[in-house]
Formats: C-alpha cells, structure tokens, sequence
C-alpha cells in the first residue's frame, strides 16, 4: 500500500476556493511580514496557547492511504472549550473581503478542528479567525463554535469529493503503468550509440543518479531518454517526466517523438507549457483582473474545465489549452498550469525548475522521487543559470517615481521617504567606484545595508499599492516594485560564489549581483527529483559541464557514439590563418581566399560563421566585391521571425546552384536549425569564437583560476568552442547527410584546441595553404561524396 502526503491547506484550495483569479482577492503580504505578525500574535497569546500544532489524520482508498497533515496557527486550551486559531493577513479591509475568501478561511479552520476534535475525543471546539489588516495591523476576530457531528460532515464530503480526483488520478496513472509496460521500441532498429544511451538513462533513474551525455546530431537524443524514462514509469519508479528544453523547435521535437510513442499503444497525458505573454488570449492583455472575463470567477469553472480536457485529450498542446480555456472561459496560462498536476510529461522552459524567480511551486517546494528530469541542450544552460541567479538594480527610476509621487506628496510621503533612502544608499555605496579611472568596481562583500534598506521600501510599496487605483504612476511604481523585488530575492543566495558590481555609468548608478557560479543552485534544483540526465550534441569536454552544472562528485556521464559513417565528413583547420584582433585586417584576404577554395569545389550551400558583426561585415564587403558572380546571404543585426524563415528558405531551394551564407558564431543560425542533406553542404568558421573581452567574464576567469586554475578555459576558451561546435553540427543532420567544416584559425591546431575537439570529429586534415586545402577538400567529394 503505497502512501501520499497531502497539505490540508492544498487540499482545501484545490476543493473549496471560488471566486477570481485576481492580485486584488488573494492579495498576500510578503513572507517576512506575514511571518513578523504570525510571530507577534502567537507571542502574546497565554501560556495555555500552544503554536505552530500539527495535526494529521489519514484514510485508506483504492487500496492506497492517504495521509491528510498540516499546522494549526495556535491552540488554546485555557477556557472551558478548546479554541482553534488561524490567522491570515492581507492588504484588504476585513469586510471588502470576498465572501470566497472568508469561507476558503473557514473550511482550513474547519479541517483542523476535524482532526483535534476526533484526536482528543471531545465534542464541540471554538474556531477563531483573526484576520490582520496590513499597513496599520488592524486585527479582527471572529468566533465560531463547532461540533464534531458538523465537523465530520464537512469533512467527509470534503473527502468524498476528492476521491473523485483520486479516482481519476488512480486510472490515469493505471493506464500509464500499463502502456508503458508493454511500450516498445517504435523504430524497427536502435542506430549506433541509441541502445547504450537509452540503457544508462533507464539504469540512471534507477540509480538515482544524474547522467550527463554527450550524443552527437542524429542519434536520436530525444527519443533515447524519453522512451527509457517512459520504461521506468511502467515499473514505478517515476510518475512524472520533466523535458525541459531552451527553445520551442526542441519542445517540438519532444511532442513529436511521445506522438510517435502513442501511435505505438502509449497512453500518457502530456502538456506543453507556454509562456504567458505567448498563450492569453488577445482580448484580456489590457483588461484589469477585475474586468478580464477570463479572471472572473476563475475558481468557480477551473475544476469542470480540469476534467474535461483530461478526459478527452492526451497530447495537451497550445491549441489544446486555448480551445477549452476559451470552452470554459478560464484564464489560458494558469488553466496550463493547474492541468499540468494531472500530466504524467511536462514540456517546458528551463526556467519553470532552475529560475528562482518563477519556478514551479506546485512541483519544486519539497523534493519529489517520483519526477525525473530530462535537459535537452543543456549546453545552454550555463550562460543561462547564470543570469537567472544575477539581479541588476538602477538608481535612474528613482527620481521620476519621486516627481510622480509628490503631485500627491501627502498621501505617498512614505514611498516617497522610502526611495530616497535607497538613493542615499546608492550613493554611499558608489562612492568607492567614483574614484576608479572606469567608474565601476566589483568586490566580494554583499551589500547588507543596502539590501535591508531595499527590503524596507519593497514593503512599503507593498502596503501602498493595497490602496491605490490604477493610474501611470501606480504602473510605474509597480514596474521598480518588481526590479527591487527580484534583486532582493537574489541577494538570499549571496556567496563567495557572488561578486557585487557597482557601476557608473551615465549619471547613474547600477548594482549589479553577478554570479560567476550557479553549480550549487543548480545541484539543488536537480535534487528536487529523483534523477537527471542533461544531455546535447556539443558538451565537450563533458567534466567541465559536470563542474559549472552541479560540480557532483558522483554524477555519471557518457559520449555516444555518432551513427554518421566517420567518411560522411572532412574537418579540415586552415593553419595559415591569424585572426587575433591585431591581425584581423591581414587575415580578411586568406578568409576570402578559403571560402572560394571552399565553395569552388563542389556546387552546393556553405555557411561561413563570425565571432562578431564587424568582421563578417569586413569579410562579406570584401568577398561580394571580388566574386560579384556568387549569390551571397547575410544573416543581419536585426531580424524578425519571417526575415529568419526567408533566409532559411534561401538554403532550401536550388540545391545545385552555390550560396554562402555569412553569420554569427552563437547567433540564431549557428544553433538549432535543420538544413538537412544537400540544404548545407559545408561550414566555415571564423576564429576559435572567443566571447569578446569584458568585466564579467574576467570575474569568471580569476574566479576559477583560484578555484582549479582552469580561469581562462572556463571563462573565455570552453564557452567559444561550444560556439564553434554548435556552428559547425549544422552541417551533418542526417545519415545521409555529407559535407565539409573548414576551421578557419591556426590555433585550432594547438593542443588545447585539439584536445577537446568533439569524439566524431575523426577525419581531420590540416591544410598551410589554398593548394592544400584544394587537394583535401577535391579528395573528400571524389571519394564517393
């Protein structure tokens, strides 16, 4: 018989909360308030008052138990009849609360007096609600008496109706176990390196390891970690898969291959979410909550909406959501969300597990053995865990909020004296940088003042916007509300891991808290579940990805083997390139040179990739000058989505006609576009891709110099190179696919470049010169390419 925690407070929101999906009905202080009057209430209490009492009780249904536990705020048993406290705080006046409210209040009270009153053996308590208006502390109380007899009917039909969900859940997860269980292979063969991968995923999460993987474009990634994860469901050790990914073409793929999966007899229910601002409907962006039909008595049609589309639908996507959000008239996004608890694979955004800004609460509060994490390009998250752990703040906002405010300086005088103090204290904290050559410094020692001072003014505002109607100001107080907010959520994590930048810079003043290493955080996110397999085509040499990705002395990795035959593709370094930044200008005629050597010998589609705008500018004048005849693309600093579909199509059409295309190294096509075939027949890339020079990446280099002495490679050299290889998988796609890269940059041929050259890169040639590079490439596509 297994056994399932359920929170007494989740329990009756998830039954009983009605009313609106709305900021103003379910407005809640912030947790170092609420937590300060918690404490000031209960300490004033008598010495027959005792806090913070838990209280469980349990029942037993299709043959699982269901343990049922939370807190009590306080119970006093000084009187003749024991009473039972809650207490709640919000912004909102006792009685402009909604009526929705009040009985959500009431029916956690009542769930405990349930369970005291069955515990103890006794008949009739006193439930007591005090609710703490905030900024003044306004208490009201309020007293209900009741009996067990009351009591038990509530909570009976409380149960009654959730073991409707249970029911629901427990075929839900039947039908999974089983089609998982018999779920095959869907392909008639494993290719080279799949039937390993898929092996070590299984034994990863049985393990309940993290397995880092390295596995090369083609061999079928996706399919090789979600069908194991799948197997692992059909044996319980998992209910739920994570796939987290960092772009929507990656989600595509996700869908795709568990569609695949369910034309072969699986039966899971699987959601993909969507950001906000990418799924509400167009008539609710400019409503208030209050006017959005949407919003409105969201509670009241969440659960109908909830069981229909769980009932009808398997494969739950964006047009899914949007069709029975619209059925049910619930708000998109947070419909995605509440039907995500009853989905057995997740698709969705890093963010949703390692952004401590917006991570998924209803998944990631406690740890969970029962979910499974697959990253797709993971390569992608270091760069991307380290913004989500840095937080920037800027003085500039303060004073216009200032001038706003004091149009009605007598209502807003304490937002007012707020701000100011934050000023004061960017300016005290600034006046070190003021006296550097580059006005900006970077130290080890957090800003502790300033963060108490910035935690002061974020309460403030809070108690502020609980009385203001909506206005400009308001919105522009909201936006700076939000920025201080998410800076003072980073400074909770501060470390020695952590540098603080003060910065000026056009006469203002910029603190920034920039984490050179999020390993720890990021450890921690992946521990919240049982296992993790962070996988992509390019994460060489994998024992960096292991440190900067968790740093665990444990975790397992892996390189597949390519399924491409090794002859499909020539790596050849042009050695008698320089591209150091003092010898740019001399190298522009040699690259012009290759990319015609490049392109001469065979007809076809070539892509050439830049470190920078600048050079592929200089280089793409200069060669469009010389060779007018070739039909040349460019990719440029600014494109929309149909400039990029346009110049994709480019390379889709006339296959036997030559185009160069000239791009960025880590731009939008150097990663994670399809040009299968003869779409792209060969690669040129400029340089090692070392990210230019600047502040932050300095910080990363000295940071890791005293950590392992590794400062450079971790900083500047390992980051470029992924760069380099991301460029350079756009050329090999398939089985089929055959093509050439071309390293255009002598110092490919050192050591430390060749050392950590990608495991299928196996046919390398070096050429001194364009005779050289003719023979090599002219013995490539005669040898039967």
């Amino acid at each position: 018989m297994a056994e399932h925690q359920i929170g007494i407070r989740e329990l009756v929101e998830f039954l009983r909360r009605s009313g609106d999906l709305s900021p103003a009905t379910s407005s809640e202080n912030t947790a170092r308030k609420g937590s300060r009057i918690h404490r000031k209430l209960q300490h004033h209490r008598p010495e027959t008052y005792q806090s913070e009492v838990a209280l469980k009780t349990s029942f037993d249904y299709l043959n699982d138990s269901y343990v049922i536990s939370g807190r009590a705020d306080g119970i006093d048993l000084g009187n003749d009849k024991v009473l039972i406290e809650e207490i709640k705080t919000s912004d909102l006046a006792f009685d402009t609360l909604p009526e929705s409210t009040l009985k959500l209040y009431w029916a956690q009270v009542k769930v405990y007096s349930y369970i005291y009153m069955q515990d103890k053996s006794i008949d009739t308590i006193d439930m007591q609600l005090t609710y703490v208006q905030t900024p003044d502390e306004q208490i009201t109380i309020r007293k209900q008496p009741i009996d067990l007899t009351e009591a038990t009917k509530f909570f009976d039909a409380l149960i009654k109706e959730y073991q409707e969900w249970i029911k629901l859940r427990h075929e839900l997860d039947e039908r999974r176990i089983k089609s998982a269980r018999h779920l095959k292979f869907p392909f008639s063969n494993y290719r080279a390196g799949q039937h390993q991968l898929a092996a070590n995923v299984y034994k990863t999460i049985a393990l309940e390891k993290h397995l880092f993987v390295e596995a090369p474009t083609g061999t079928g990634k996706t399919i090789s970690t979600l069908f194991p994860a799948i197997k692992s469901m059909g044996e319980a050790l998992i209910n739920r898969i994570f796939y987290f990914t960092a772009k929507q073409s990656t989600r595509h793929v996700a869908e795709n291959t568990i569609g695949i999966m369910a034309d072969k007899g699986l039966t899971i229910k699987s959601i993909t979410l969507t950001a906000k601002d990418k799924i509400i409907f167009d008539q609710e962006r400019d409503l208030a909550p209050e006017e959005n039909p949407y919003m409105v008595g969201y509670y009241d049609r969440i659960r109908p909406a909830i069981k229909d589309i769980i009932q009808n639908e398997d494969q739950i996507t964006k047009p899914h959501i949007q069709k029975y959000a619209q059925k049910h008239q619930v708000d998109p996004f947070e419909f995605s969300l509440d039907v995500s608890l009853f989905c057995d694979v997740i698709i969705c955004d890093y963010n949703y597990l390692f952004d401590p800004q917006v991570h998924l609460q209803r998944f990631f509060s406690v740890p969970d053995k029962q979910n499974c994490f697959l990253v797709d390009e993971v390569h992608n998250l270091v760069q991307r865990s380290r913004e989500m752990y840095s937080a920037t703040l800027t003085a500039s906002p303060i004073d216009p909020l200032v001038s706003q405010l004091a149009k009605k300086k007598a209502a807003n005088s304490k937002v007012i004296k707020s701000l100011q103090s934050l000023k004061r204290s960017f300016r005290r904290y600034s006046k070190p940088a003021a006296t550097t050559d580059d006005q900006q410094i970077a130290q080890l020692a957090p800003l502790d003042n300033f963060n108490n001072t910035l935690g002061d003014l974020i309460e403030v505002i809070h108690e502020w916007l609980a009385t203001q109607k909506p206005s400009e100001t308001v919105d522009a107080v909201v936006d700076y509300y939000l920025q201080c907010r998410s800076y003072y959520l980073i400074s909770q994590f501060y470390d020695d891991t952590y540098r603080t930048r003060i910065i000026i810079d056009d006469h203002t003043i910029i603190f920034r808290q920039f984490c050179m290493d999020p390993s720890k955080q990021i450890q921690a996110s992946l521990n919240l579940g049982r296992a993790a397999i962070l996988f992509s085509a390019t994460l060489s040499p994998i024992a960096y990805y292991q440190r900067v990705l968790g740093n665990e002395p444990d975790s397992l990795c892996m390189i597949s083997a390519s399924s491409f035959p090794k002859q499909n593709c020539q790596v050849i370094i042009a050695n008698n390139i320089n591209t150091l930044y003092a010898n740019r200008n001399n190298s522009i005629k040699p690259i012009c040179d290759t990319i015609l050597t490049l392109i001469s010998q065979k007809a076809g589609h070539y892509m050439i990739f830049f470190p920078s705008m600048a050079y592929l500018t200089m280089v793409r004048d200069q060669f469009g000058q010389q060779h007018p005849d070739v039909q040349i693309l460019s990719q440029q600093a600014e494109m929309d989505n149909t400039a990029r579909i346009d110049f994709l199509n480019e390379f889709r059409t006339d296959p036997q006609q030559t185009k160069v295309g000239f791009a960025l190294l880590g731009g939008i096509f150097s990663e994670g576009i399809d040009l299968k075939n003869d779409q792209l027949i060969g690669v040129g890339i400029v340089s090692v891709g070392l990210p230019g020079m600047n502040k932050e990446s300095d910080l990363i280099r000295d940071y890791f110099d005293q950590l392992n002495g590794q400062g450079f490679s971790y900083a500047y050299q390992l980051p470029g190179f992924n760069n380099v290889s991301q460029a350079a998988g756009r050329v090999i796609r398939t089985d089929e696919d055959k093509g050439v890269i071309v390293l255009m940059d002598q110092r490919f041929n050192q050591t430390r470049y060749r050392q950590i050259f990608p495991k299928h890169w196996t046919n390398i040639e070096v050429s001194n010169n364009q005779t050289q590079l003719k023979k090599e490439l002219n013995n490539f596509w005669k040898n039967g390419n």
